[in-house]
């Protein structure tokens, strides 16, 4: 029979809906889908070049289970020179992806009935996260797009053991400026808090926004954070599945003994891809995110322009989440109508916690957007 903590796991809606839309164009349906979380652009040549290398030079066997030398040095001088964080290699592990070092994370810091601080909306992953450590996840809501310390500190009990900070957010595009950050740090150091700090989408901020890391503020904090990234969207590197975590060598050591025992190492050739990720040309980032912000403007723009929708201007990632709660429909039954009645495809806000909202990518050609607003604006007509 299958175990309780496995059927207790609820299916992930984003990738559900993803997986249908999918399905729907092999069926020869002309479906526009704003659900995907990554990037539309390719592997920069450079990365892929590296990868063949690698296969041709033969680096196709088992390495260290926390990655490669150079990789962990190629990491920890980016945490130095783009973040302002000085980590020594020992200090970062390699995983299979930003979500493999989320869940390594949440193993090794977590015991059961352990609590974790979580701001709504949330990541759809965290919360089965959390809950498959055994964990219990204590909601904190947001207030104009500002984390609510007045109910975080309602929330605060002596099981708390850390809070999750995505900053910029998925799937709002919130971004915690300095101040914000300061008042976290504080919160936490008095509550004696671990911070795990998802930086995936820290290159995708618009306007001129900063986006900071927490652990840069000072030691006392950079002590009690782990930082979890990836390189599947700042170099469009979804299916390569790479990812790291860095923090202090005692959580890097447990997450090793963990990982030992799970996935060993990452690929090998997505290694080697990462490293020139990070060594090579870096002008495809400024790229996407200039085609991210043309994007963003037009589809918010058009989604204001809908009978029953208010959407906010997100400040980063490559997300709008409007309100649709003045349409008189659940998120579910917004996204199912859309989909059949219009064939186009969004994620219910629901899957994070907030179901008055939608979400939709803007990581999709102008052409495919235009395209869904049109119909997503008929849509909300006929209600």
């Amino acid at each position: 029979m299958i175990s309780q903590r496995a059927s207790s796991i609820n299916p992930s809606l984003t990738l559900g809906v993803t997986a249908t839309a999918k399905k729907m164009r092999q069926e020869g349906k002309d479906v526009v889908s704003f659900g995907a979380g990554e990037p539309d652009f390719p592997t920069p040549p450079n990365i892929k070049d590296a990868a063949i290398r690698a296969i041709n030079e033969d680096f196709t066997y088992y390495t260290p289970t926390a990655g490669i030398e150079p990789l962990r040095k190629a990491i920890a001088d980016k945490l130095r020179n783009f973040n302002h964080i000085s980590y020594e290699p020992e200090q970062v592990i390699v995983s299979c992806g930003g979500k493999h070092s989320l869940y390594n994370i949440m193993q090794v810091l977590l015991d059961p009935k352990d609590e974790v601080l979580l701001n709504t909306p949330y990541w759809v992953s965290y919360l089965e996260q959390i809950r498959l450590a055994g964990a219990i996840p204590k909601l904190v809501s947001k207030i104009n797009e500002k984390i609510d310390f007045d109910n975080m500190r309602k929330q605060v009990t002596n099981k708390t053991k850390f809070l999750i900070l995505n900053s910029p957010a998925n799937p709002d595009g919130t971004v915690s400026d300095e101040n914000e950050l300061k008042y976290l740090t504080d919160f936490a150091l008095e509550h004696d808090l671990w911070i795990v700090s998802d930086e995936v989408y820290e290159c995708f901020v618009y306007n001129g926004i900063k986006q900071l890391s927490i652990a840069s503020l000072n030691d006392e904090i950079m002590e009690k954070t782990v930082i979890s990234n990836s390189f599947s969207k700042t170099y469009s590197m979804t299916g390569w599945r790479i990812g790291y975590t860095a923090g202090s060598k005692d959580v890097i050591t447990s997450i090793k003994r963990l990982q030992d025992h799970m996935t060993s190492n990452p690929t090998s050739i997505a290694q080697m891809a990462a490293l020139e990720a990070l060594k090579g040309p870096q002008d495809s980032i400024k790229k996407m995110i200039e085609a991210f912000d043309k994007r963003r403007m037009v589809m918010v723009t058009r989604l204001n322009e809908m009978k029953g929708i208010d959407c906010k201007i997100p400040k980063g990632a490559f997300y709008a989440f409007p309100e649709i709660k003045n349409t008189g429909l659940t998120s579910m039954k917004f996204a199912e109508r859309l989909l059949n009645e219009e064939n186009t495809a969004v994620i219910p806000g629901v899957a994070f916690g907030k179901d008055d909202n939608i979400r939709l990518s803007y990581a999709t050609s102008m052409q495919e957007i235009e395209k869904g607003m049109n119909r997503i604006e008929q849509f909300c007509d006929k209600l």
